[in-house]
């Protein structure tokens, strides 16, 4: 069984491709945000196996959100994602994420490294 996903970007063109890029990897979307106090207010009603986080958001940075989410009692499997190369930096591995990927590698990265199959 695949984790139900949600999605947080601020570029709606970007979490469309996630969904599409996603669901054909046989991974179910359950929701979306386009930011940090939305992502939190959604993964607390839906309670996702998994996150999909762009590391900049309008309202704060995807590290705090992701440090917020993965301290719940049924926290989420993180994967940071962004346009800039955040790898080497300390700051994924503190703030809970499983990891970390460049937008521009999603089709390309074994999802399963990060939101293992239950």
């Amino acid at each position: 069984m695949c984790p139900r996903v949600l999605v947080v970007d601020d570029d709606p063109r970007f979490r469309e491709l996630a969904r599409e890029v996603l669901e054909r990897r046989g991974y179910r979307v359950v929701g979306e945000a386009g930011s940090g106090a939305a992502a939190r207010s959604i993964a607390e009603r839906l309670v996702p196996d998994a996150v999909l986080l762009d590391v900049r958001l309008p309202d704060e940075s995807g590290f705090a959100v992701c440090a917020a989410l993965t301290e719940t009692h049924r926290a989420p499997a993180v994967l940071l994602v962004s346009a800039t190369d955040y790898r080497g930096c300390g700051v994924i591995a503190d703030c809970g994420a499983q990891g970390f990927a460049l937008k521009s590698h999603l089709t390309e990265i074994d999802l399963a490294r990060y939101w293992p199959v239950s």
